[in-house]
């Protein structure tokens, strides 16, 4: 952990933060003291240091509470269009240090706990990370909540209660080894149970056509039990709620099937029931046909369903009889956003309730679940789409399947009388594919059951209107929109990066906190010298201070002073995590070959978690630490350069790691990275990327000048080229020798000695089956990074860049983006008015 501050450095602390009068550090401390009295058992005298967390944690959140009812009474009054952002995964990280940024709490505990004799930040480093996300969709998720909150936008986000998020990482002799993240295990202070919201959910059974209508029967129960979350917005008290649903057996389950008296059997076959909120499925990118996958993304769908239904119909506070009884004005006063096609069945079940059970006409309803949908695609990789087959929906969901056929005929029909005799057009369209196991193309019923379809950064827009979509955009070119991503910057400058919030407010105020493209300002400041002297002066403490934290919590050892080269995201091929390591060997191999020339000193650092049962991802793992265990321990490289993987990469490690990086890498194969937002926080927070044409780096480039990025490679034109002409990854081996002799060392078992055909896989795929093409931008790359070497050693014109590219990140703010989507397919305005707090009258 960094060392205490000391009473100087206290005093002049982060003006960003805001003063902390007297008066509340006092009240801070007197409600500490309280929650830690009840905190103790009576046999217990001696606090541990997660008592002191919890009583922190209870004493901020009781700064949330009042905020919280008086934001809903606010809209019950109000009667806003209410957004619902559906998800399967909200990647949330740590809440505690979060809250007290928002509520402007920071410096008043600090102040407090310090008086009290204890440090803030050992406290926060109790709290375990909610990971209920696997990589960029879920942290997306969290920053778009923080974005609404702060634009007082009367939204909501739906997702499940994992039992069991993303898993630990451990690496064990080079290799990922799972755990599970039992992050429940001593209680979650940020959550509230609502068991009187608790809702049933049905699955299997069959369906009735009667006189009266459809019926869905003989069905089986789970109980969805709400547990609600605080969001709250930027100093607006304005506080919102992320509602995630755990799965809960109804009490007769099964018991009626044990009629012989095995009661025992019948309770512990409850978990049958619970197990779909147990686990979150690890896989990012990739699509895994299992049926508890499919009934998790059923059920948080018609979990949310019935409760927007409800918020619908009875619009007073406190109050839960209908109000409302017509669906008319449904769309206007509710939009529901998919994160990706994981809550499509919201088209399906949306529709079952308006036609079977409010009993409203087909066409009408039809008319109104696509006003009411819209869905944001996140990726083109076609191993990533959702193809469920149809025989496990005609046991699961029997209804549904039936209403995505009628809704498949209706919208073929539609395609057929604009293009008649097109038979290939109607295949290329049709929601069901058909071929030896038939199956439901998810994507295509969220384009079909939406008004509007987003992609997430502009390139990836214009790729999924001229190929992944092409037909559907012919067919509706109107519905398609982009929404670039962004990141808050709340958690993502002012929190993880006080001490470059701190400098940045001193030229320019702090109005950036909420409007960073205020950050433009810092260009009058690029020549300015003593800010030059302040933003270097920044970096190279963060770089000391994530340096102690390596050393101490993975007794590693890294030089300070070094570029720290730094690739955090999820391992996969596309993201080319295996370019960064053919780098690291040929800088390896140039300082070999001559020990006495002056290089620049390197600590190239890749860190992020692989799937389960992704081979060759688990393999490039293995291959980054075998790298380094040869790197890091030859006596001829000693400082210059050195490999670390960085174990269990998850949101608390990138708030620590990011701030300190001087390279940001983002290399994937130009149009496979629908847009990153690791991108953007390396770019707020000061360092250089280098990076191809792909996803937000296009914008990126843009926005900064395409001079003061590093880009390198194919672009999508030259990669389809390539693909035309055929790609020989043995041409490029043949011709590069620097690249040849890294193959054969990874080949002949030089960085795995005791396993020589360690690395064949690899070795092999990149050779004859590589669908990413690292070969062909190898050379560009390595050329690329010398031009990063050679601005390194020039530390003032590094840092003039540097200024530049934070001062054009402004653009790449979730709170644009989300003022983006509320405008442009919400139909809401946001709101820069704050709630009156809580201590104040109404009106």
């Amino acid at each position: 952990m960094a060392a205490p501050l000391s009473d100087g450095d206290r005093r002049k602390q982060i003006s960003v933060r805001g003063i902390a009068g007297l008066g509340d550090v006092a009240e801070v401390r007197k409600s500490f003291n309280r929650h830690l009295h009840f905190t103790l058992v009576k046999d217990r005298n001696v606090a541990t240091p997660r008592d002191y967390y919890f009583a922190l944690a209870h004493t901020v959140r009781d700064h949330l509470v009042g905020r919280w009812i008086r934001t809903q009474q606010h809209y019950y009054e109000r009667d806003p269009k209410r957004i619902y952002y559906l998800s399967l995964e909200f990647y949330m990280g740590r809440t505690l240090q979060n809250t007290m940024v928002n509520l402007g709490l920071q410096n008043a505990c600090d102040e407090a706990i310090y008086q009290l004799g204890l440090d803030l930040e050992e406290l926060e480093e109790i709290e375990e990370d909610a990971g209920l996300g696997n990589g960029g969709l879920g942290r997306l998720a969290a920053c778009f909540l923080d974005s609404m909150a702060t634009l007082g936008l009367a939204a909501y986000g739906y997702g499940i209660r994992y039992e069991f998020g993303i898993f630990n990482q451990k690496i064990v002799d080079g290799w990922q080894v799972e755990e599970a993240d039992d992050w429940l295990r001593y209680g979650n202070p940020w959550e509230k149970a609502r068991p009187e919201y608790m809702l049933p959910v049905h699955f299997y059974g069959r369906v009735e056509h009667t006189p009266e209508g459809v019926k869905w029967i003989d069905t089986q129960v789970v109980l969805a039990m709400p547990y609600d979350t605080p969001v709250p917005g930027y100093k607006n008290n304005t506080v919102n709620t992320m509602r995630l649903w755990s799965a809960k057996a109804p009490n007769d389950f099964n018991l009626q099937e044990f009629n012989m008296g095995d009661y025992i059997e019948a309770v512990l076959d409850r978990n049958l029931a619970e197990n779909i909120s147990r686990v979150l499925y690890p896989n990012d990118n990739f699509f895994e046909g299992k049926e508890l996958r499919l009934k998790q993304e059923y059920f948080v769908v018609a979990a949310t369903l019935q409760d927007i239904i409800r918020r619908f119909k009875s619009s007073k506070f406190g109050c839960r009889d209908p109000v409302r009884t017509c669906f008319e004005t449904f769309p206007d006063k509710v939009a529901i956003q998919l994160n990706d096609t994981h809550p499509a069945l919201s088209i399906p079940e949306l529709m079952r309730i308006l036609v079977d059970v409010e009993k409203v006409e087909w066409d009408k309803a039809w008319e109104i679940t696509k006003r009411t949908c819209a869905y944001t695609n996140h990726t083109v990789l076609p191993e990533a789409l959702e193809r469920w087959p149809v025989s496990m929906f005609e046991k699961l969901l029997p209804r549904h399947l039936e209403i995505i056929y009628a809704l498949n005929q209706m919208h073929l029909d539609h395609v057929a009388a604009l293009y008649p005799g097109d038979i290939d057009r109607l295949r290329r369209m049709s929601v069901i594919e058909e071929g030896d196991c038939k199956r439901i193309n998810m994507a295509h019923l969220c384009v079909i059951g939406s008004h509007a379809v987003n992609g997430v950064a502009r390139i990836h827009s214009d790729i999924v209107k001229n190929s992944v979509f092409k037909d559907f955009y012919e067919l509706e070119p109107e519905k398609f929109q982009n929404k670039t991503n962004g990141i808050t910057p709340r958690r993502w400058l002012l929190l993880c990066n006080p001490g470059l919030a701190d400098i940045i407010a001193e030229k320019i105020g702090e109005g950036f906190i909420t409007d960073l493209s205020q950050l433009k300002k810092l260009m009058e400041f690029i020549d300015n010298e003593s800010f030059i002297r302040d933003v270097a002066k920044v970096k190279q403490e963060n770089k000391l201070k994530f340096a102690a934290y390596l050393e101490e919590q993975y007794k590693v050892k890294i030089n300070p002073v070094s570029m720290f080269d730094v690739q955090v995201k999820r391992i996969h091929e596309y993201k080319r995590q295996l370019l960064n390591c053919l780098h690291a060997i040929t800088l390896y191999n140039r300082i070999r070959c001559n020990p006495s020339k002056s290089f620049v000193p390197r600590t190239i650092m890749i860190g992020g978690k692989a799937a389960p049962g992704y081979h060759m991802a688990k393999m490039i793992i293995k291959l980054i630490t075998s790298i380094g265990e040869v790197i890091n321990n030859d006596p001829y490289v000693g400082d210059k350069l050195k490999v670390i993987f960085l174990e269990n990469y998850r949101v608390s490690l990138a708030e620590k790691v990011i701030p300190a990086a001087d390279l940001s890498q983002q290399i994937s194969t130009a149009g496979t990275e629908a847009s990153g937002t690791g991108n953007m926080k390396f770019m707020v927070n000061g360092a250089l990327t280098i990076g191809t044409m792909d996803g937000a780096n296009v914008e990126m480039a843009e926005e900064a000048g395409e001079e003061n990025l590093f880009i390198f490679g194919m672009r999508v034109e030259d990669v389809e080229a390539l693909d035309r002409k055929g790609y020989n990854a043995r041409e490029f081996y043949e011709s590069l020798p620097e690249l040849r002799q890294a193959i054969d060392q990874i080949s002949s078992g030089f960085f795995s000695p005791r396993d020589p055909s360690c690395f064949k896989d690899v070795v092999n795929m990149l050779m004859y089956h590589d669908r990413f093409k690292v070969f062909a931008d190898y050379e560009a790359y390595i050329k690329c990074q010398g031009q990063v070497d050679q601005l390194f050693m020039d530390p003032r014109a590094w840092t003039r860049k540097v200024i530049r590219n934070i001062a054009c990140s402004g653009k790449f703010s979730s709170d644009r983006t989300i003022t983006e989507y509320a405008r442009e397919i919400w139909g809401v305005e946001p709101s820069a008015t704050a709630i009156p707090p809580p201590n104040l009258p109404r009106n």
